[in-house]
């Protein structure tokens, strides 16, 4: 059977092992917050759009901030209909476009080298992994924005406002995923661009020491997955 047959039900480890094999960022930059979506997350995040809410299967779905592709990637393996992926960086075009001709779906992506506010058409479904803001502080707002202005559906990454040991232990345990209550911050300001928060889920990020700055091997830290629905 194709695997991109929309009767089909791909398996998470099948995703995650697809995802895996993506070619990832061969020189992040700090500035960017150029840190790689673990295949884990990414396989949870599109789960999680195309098998609870149907937002993948068959759809137009844009990648913003795409990096080397993973998320947009991920929704072609998947059946989306379409993908777009858009980053500023062009290295990280570069790789997408690789990792998109080495999976066989160059015909179902195009790759956009540029700033987010390029993009001036509507899609079904925004996939989005933005800077959380560390480097430069509210720089997700910027992602929100132009997601709710092209998309009814938005699947969106973000820090947890809090860290919180017990929920580490706990998604340690699971290897998976929990709701949890979204930011009242994030809640007010999805709610002024006309966006409601239908669910979210908490998962655990693990990322190496990459840059000069970092004093561990490692950091655990949750992430949240926003699932945004455009207001009637």
């Amino acid at each position: 059977m194709d695997r991109h047959d929309q009767k089909r039900i791909i398996r998470k480890l099948d995703l995650e092992l697809f995802i895996a094999s993506l070619k990832a960022q061969s020189n992040p930059q700090a500035s960017l917050e150029q840190y790689t979506t673990p295949e884990q997350i990414a396989a949870n995040m599109l789960y999680i759009a195309a098998y609870t809410h149907g937002d993948i299967l068959g759809k137009s779905v844009l990648d913003l901030g795409c990096g080397t592709g993973r998320l947009g990637l991920g929704a072609a393996f998947l059946g989306a209909e379409e993908v777009v992926g858009i980053d500023i960086d062009p290295t990280s075009i570069e790789t997408a476009a690789q990792n998109a001709v080495e999976a066989g779906l160059s015909d179902k992506v195009q790759w956009i080298i540029g700033d987010i506010s390029a993009i001036d058409r509507r899609f079904d479904t925004v996939l989005e992994n933005p800077p959380f803001g560390v480097q430069i502080r509210e720089a997700d707002r910027a992602f929100l924005v132009k997601a709710l202005e092209c998309s009814d559906s938005v699947y969106s990454l973000h820090n947890h406002p809090e860290v919180d040991e017990h929920l580490i232990r706990l998604l340690k345990f699971q290897q998976g995923f929990v709701q949890v209550q979204p930011s009242p911050f994030l809640e007010r300001f999805i709610a002024k661009q006309g966006g409601t928060i239908t669910a979210v889920y908490a998962m655990l990020m693990t990322i190496p020491k990459m840059f000069e700055f970092h004093r561990k091997l490692k950091h655990d830290f949750v992430i949240d997955l926003y699932v945004i629905k455009k207001s009637l």
